[in-house]
């Protein structure tokens, strides 16, 4: 009985706990503790992600509960009890055929949702705006080559120097600024080891490699600041160069576009990877 009253209140303590925090189980832009779903969709290459996520779910579901009724109906009809004199059937050629036929049919249905997501993750629109993605140990820069020849750093806010309402290990120094509702491609690259430039909101992830560019892109649809991570086991530092993507209105991104070209600018006669400024204008 003791067993049953303490198990009874951990039940009551933990359904509490998972009250609570229901209302935040997906987050927007940023992970949510208690999360236990995708974080909320703002693009519409997410929503696709998001939207296969949940049919794959429901084919898994279906799966799982028609192979526990057959486990459920071999367990009350052929046990001995019930079935004292088994039977000597060694081949059923309809039941054979179904099982090679209907998993052919369910695979078909999962590939072409999932041919049709990976063509519209690979092909990327007209652009709006191209920014360059560069990984290094253990940060990002960023550049905008069709907007002017300036480049910056964004390194990770140390907890000792974070203000009230900024998140710990995803807070960062200078962000990556872009417009809502316009395409942005993203050119991915590394200048050390191989990262990966993952933002989950967006439902972009693309490999960082040395000596190679990679591409893809998003659209955002709505305004705020995004959060992700590199995703690839880069070194001792890895867990520690978050991504901050601020979204903004197309004025306000042409006020900071302004304003980066002169803090940001390459000074062509300075040594390589020399910026001229370390400070990013913010947004408010």
């Amino acid at each position: 009985m003791k067993a049953l009253s303490r198990l009874a209140a951990i039940a009551t303590s933990a359904s509490g706990v998972l009250a609570s925090a229901g209302a935040a189980w997906a987050g927007l832009g940023q992970p949510t503790p208690w999360e236990m779903d995708l974080q909320d969709s703002a693009s519409p290459v997410m929503q696709d992600v998001a939207n296969f996520h949940f049919f794959l779910l429901w084919v898994i579901a279906a799966i799982s509960a028609f192979v526990l009724a057959l486990l459920l109906i071999c367990i009350v009809r052929f046990n001995a009890r019930a079935n004292p004199a088994p039977s000597r059937t060694t081949h059923n050629t309809p039941i054979e055929i179904l099982w090679t036929i209907v998993p052919v049919i369910i695979l078909a249905a999962i590939a072409v949702p999932s041919f049709r997501l990976l063509f519209v993750q690979l092909e990327v629109p007209r652009p709006d705006l191209t920014v360059k993605v560069t990984g290094k140990q253990w940060f990002w820069s960023y550049s905008y080559p069709d907007s002017g020849n300036f480049e910056f750093d964004s390194l990770m806010v140390q907890e000792k120097d974070l203000k009230p309402g900024q998140l710990r290990l995803l807070t960062v120094d200078n962000e990556m600024v872009v417009p809502v509702n316009k395409v942005v491609h993203v050119l991915v690259t590394a200048a050390d080891v191989i990262h990966s430039f993952t933002v989950p909101s967006f439902g972009i992830r693309m490999d960082a490699i040395p000596g190679r560019v990679n591409e893809t892109w998003f659209k955002a649809t709505s305004e705020g600041v995004f959060y992700g991570q590199c995703s690839e086991l880069c070194g001792k530092d890895h867990a520690f160069m978050p991504i901050a993507v601020r979204v903004v209105n197309e004025g306000d991104f042409n006020t900071w576009l302004t304003s980066a070209k002169q803090k940001y600018a390459i000074d062509n006669n300075a040594a390589p990877n020399t910026l001229a400024a370390t400070a990013a204008p913010a947004i408010r």
